[in-house]
């Protein structure tokens, strides 16, 4: 879980939160959830490099922008170099965008390798 406060310049009109920026936080949320159970299921020390494969946003409603956003992920499915997340963005208590995506972890010699 992870909670954001979105400022008037993440807005996409007065109100209401960017579809993009909803998007960044689902998908950011998501490979980190994905990396932390990776790194858990194999005993490592610290989290694998992981990259989105791929996620589907679905924008439910219009997500205010008065006061804070709140993440929710959890695992789908774990495999050895990967996970299924699902996750939400709530608002006030509402489901305002779901995301389910595919996170893999990567190795020496991808560009994403330990890029950050």
């Amino acid at each position: 879980m992870a909670e954001w406060k979105p400022e008037p310049h993440h807005e996409a009109f007065p109100g209401a939160l960017n579809g993009g920026i909803i998007g960044i936080l689902l998908d950011c949320h998501s490979n980190w959830t994905a990396a932390w159970h990776l790194m858990k299921r194999s005993g490592a020390a610290h989290p694998p490099c992981t990259v989105t494969a791929e996620y589907n946003i679905k924008l439910l409603h219009p997500t205010p922008t008065d006061g804070p956003v709140k993440l929710v992920a959890r695992v789908a499915e774990l495999k050895n170099d990967r996970a299924v997340i699902e996750a939400e963005l709530i608002s006030k208590g509402e489901i305002c965008a779901t995301c389910r995506g595919t996170f893999v972890a990567v190795k020496p010699g991808h560009p994403a390798y330990h890029r950050w």
